[in-house]
């Protein structure tokens, strides 16, 4: 019992790094939407710039 359950988690992980793994293999230059997570307002409650782009939280990604 035990055993199928580790081996049914193992399969679960392994599908969902296989499914990141091919989406950034086919999306351009492995870049992933909405990705500026310190342009989030939620999480960035100071307000300061996103570390990669350089937007404000209530701005677009600059990156694009």
């Amino acid at each position: 019992m035990n055993l199928t359950v580790v081996l049914i988690s193992i399969l679960f992980m392994a599908l969902a790094f296989g499914g990141i793994a091919i989406k950034i293999i086919f999306k351009k230059n492995g870049d992933f939407a909405g990705t500026c997570a310190s342009n989030n307002p939620v999480l960035n409650e100071e307000g300061k710039a996103c570390s990669v782009c350089g937007a404000l939280p209530d701005e677009k990604c600059q990156k694009d």
